[in-house]
């Protein structure tokens, strides 16, 4: 077959075998999904023009899960669509066979997509137990997962945790285009922090969209990090006894001259102050102003219900909550319904169909567009850095 040569004298290869390259580069790409999110996985493979790999992922009698794979994945690279609902632990056993399966089937890479990244709250090392996620990124690299996709991790220090690559997406974007297009008079709105924890992120939001700022500081209870965890175990105030049973004599400061620079303390090991919070306060002008909360993810709500009060007493007229993932746990649909907050935002990450039914203020974005972005991009290698336009550390 000759070649083409256009205007300028350049060699550019006929239609035809232009045609058969990007054939060839969706050909290789296999999407399949476990019981987690089965419609964000269709729709990531409609706009990729694609249609799910034939996997099917159930459970026996002995509840025990089990994968079969019926399309061949030999030389293919293998997207597992897989979010963290509440049944979190089921939803890790599916994604780690399926991706040991492919792994033994001889794919050529295996990438997990999680919007969703279970027990990403478990991410530091708090009284006597350990550090959760970090066991979960070895397990998801030992099952054989290449790559992974996420989305607004809960920590972003977790990355860190996993032995390979991971893109963790932001879908602020999409969150601050539903503030400009779908809030009347956004420009009279705040942007709220629920704790000082969230302040970054809240004052990321506004500045991009040059709204004032509002921080509420303390707490109704005592957080969980708070608690007591029971290691009262006092040092003798006098002596210390060694692992050989000898008394080892603690140090007492004696007369020392003006130009000694070392200093010690006459009482043993000093304690730690007793942590008190003030009560709930805003720091911030909200009155009759709209005040719009943003998180990363919406689990037990009475925090944000509490706050929605305060913010109503000091005069704010309309209350949204945004926030990326939407676990809704528990009874949160029936205390949002009863709560002054006037509507709640969240990504379809997470499926909530069933907490949408029983609450009516709960509106949902379609972040699926990002997600096949991402893979495409992946797929033929392609620079991620557009997906990241303008990103801070704070997002």
């Amino acid at each position: 077959m000759l070649l083409q040569r256009n205007k300028l004298g350049s060699v550019r290869p006929p239609k035809r075998c232009r045609s058969d390259m990007d054939n060839t580069s969706t050909s290789d790409i296999v999407i399949i999904n476990g019981n987690s999110h089965p419609d964000l996985a269709n729709m990531v493979a409609e706009r990729m023009g694609l249609k799910n790999g034939g996997c099917s992922v159930f459970h026996k009698s002995n509840r025990e899960t089990i994968v079969e794979i019926s399309d061949s994945v030999r030389g293919k690279d293998i997207y597992i669509i897989q979010t963290g609902t509440k049944d979190a632990n089921n939803n890790i056993m599916e994604l780690l066979i399926m991706a040991y399966a492919c792994k033994t089937s001889s794919a050529r890479s295996i990438v997990g997509v999680i919007p969703y990244l279970p027990y990403s709250k478990q991410c530091k090392m708090r009284k006597r137990g350990c550090i959760v996620s970090k066991l979960l990124a070895k397990m998801m690299c030992t099952s054989g997962l290449t790559h992974i996709i996420t989305m607004d991790l809960h920590q972003k220090e977790i990355q860190g945790f996993f032995d390979i690559p991971v893109d963790n997406l932001r879908a602020s974007p999409f969150l601050l285009q539903y503030i400009q297009e779908s809030i009347p008079d956004y420009r009279n709105s705040v942007i709220v922090a629920r704790n000082p924890g969230v302040a970054k992120k809240a004052n990321s939001y506004a500045e991009r969209l040059r709204l004032g700022l509002a921080v509420i500081h303390g707490e109704q209870k005592e957080a969980e990090s708070d608690e007591v965890d029971g290691r009262y175990s006092p040092p003798p105030t006098r002596a210390y006894s060694n692992i050989l049973g000898t008394s080892v004599e603690m140090c007492i400061p004696t007369a020392s001259s003006s130009r000694q620079r070392t200093t010690s303390v006459s009482v043993g090991v000093p304690e730690h102050p007793v942590k008190v919070k003030p009560p709930l306060t805003i720091v911030g002008d909200v009155n009759g102003r709209i005040a719009i909360m943003v998180d990363d993810l919406i689990d037990d709500v009475q925090a944000f219900v509490a706050a929605a009060e305060m913010l109503k007493d000091n005069g704010a007229c309309r209350i949204y909550v945004l926030a990326t993932h939407g676990l809704l746990s528990s009874d949160a649909p029936r205390l949002l319904e009863e709560s002054v907050i006037d509507e709640i935002v969240v990504t379809n990450t997470i499926p909530h169909e069933i907490q949408k039914l029983q609450c009516n203020k709960i509106k949902t974005i379609d972040i699926s567009i990002l997600i096949a972005e991402a893979i495409r991009r992946i797929h033929n290698k392609e620079s991620m850095s557009y997906l990241f336009r303008n990103v801070t550390l704070e997002d």
